[in-house]
C-alpha cells in the first residue's frame, strides 16, 4: 500500500495546475478533455456501465486547473460492491477515467491527481480502490491484480489490467463476483437541488 500524509501536500506540486474538487462549472470542460485524451471509443469500457447515471463518491472527484481557470487534468472515484465476501457486499471505490489533457502530459499531473485521490480516499475512511487500467502504470502508486482473481467486471475486460490497492490491509481479502454500482444516482442530486 501506498501511504500519504495529507492531500494538500500535493496541491502546490506543479506550478501550472492546481488541484480542486470538480465543480458543475467543470462538467463541460472535462467531458471534452476525455473526449481529445482518450478518444471517442471511450464510453463503451466495462467501467463506463458502472458509472453511468451515477455520481461520483462524496468528495472524490477532483480537477487540476491553470491559473486562467481551465481545466487541465480529472480523476473520479465512484462507490461500488467489490463482489462479495463470506455473504456480505464488499465496499470499495472504482477509480476512473483519469485524464491528462494532451498538451500537458508527461508533465507529472496524472501521477498528481492519482496521489490526491488514493490520499483523500485513505482520509475518508474507505478500505480499498479498483481501477481498470495498465499495470506498468498504476503500479507504481501500489495497485497490483493480487486480490482480483475472483473479482470481474460487467463487460469486456482483461483480468491482468483489473488492479486494486487496499487502504485498509484486508478490505478485499476473499471478495468475488461481478463489481456493481452503489452509489447515488444523478437524479437523486436533481432532487436535492430542486427542494
Amino acid at each position: 500500500m501506498t501511504a500519504f500524509v495529507s492531500a494538500s501536500a500535493f496541491a502546490d506540486a506543479v506550478p501550472f495546475a492546481a488541484i480542486v474538487e470538480e465543480t458543475a462549472a467543470h462538467v463541460p470542460a472535462r467531458e471534452a478533455l476525455l473526449d481529445a485524451a482518450m478518444g471517442p471509443g471511450r464510453t463503451r469500457k466495462s467501467s463506463e456501465q458502472i458509472r453511468t447515471g451515477r455520481l461520483p463518491a462524496e468528495g472524490l472527484a477532483f480537477s487540476a486547473v491553470r491559473p486562467d481557470g481551465s481545466l487541465v487534468g480529472t480523476v473520479r472515484l465512484w462507490n461500488i460492491t467489490a463482489g462479495r465476501q463470506d455473504g456480505a457486499n464488499v465496499p470499495a471505490l472504482l477509480l476512473g477515467p483519469l485524464a491528462v489533457a494532451p498538451d500537458a502530459q508527461g508533465t507529472g499531473l496524472g501521477s498528481l491527481l492519482m496521489r490526491h485521490a488514493v490520499a483523500e480516499a485513505a482520509r475518508l475512511g474507505h478500505g480499498a480502490i479498483i481501477l481498470v487500467g495498465d499495470p506498468e502504470y498504476y503500479g507504481r502508486f501500489g495497485f497490483s491484480a493480487a486480490q482480483t482473481g475472483w473479482l470481474a467486471m460487467p463487460g469486456p475486460f482483461e483480468p491482468r489490467r483489473l488492479l486494486a490497492l487496499e487502504l485498509v490491509e484486508g478490505a478485499l481479502g476473499g471478495a468475488a463476483g461481478v463489481i456493481a454500482p452503489t452509489g447515488r444516482f444523478v437524479l437523486e442530486e436533481a432532487v436535492v437541488l430542486a427542494a
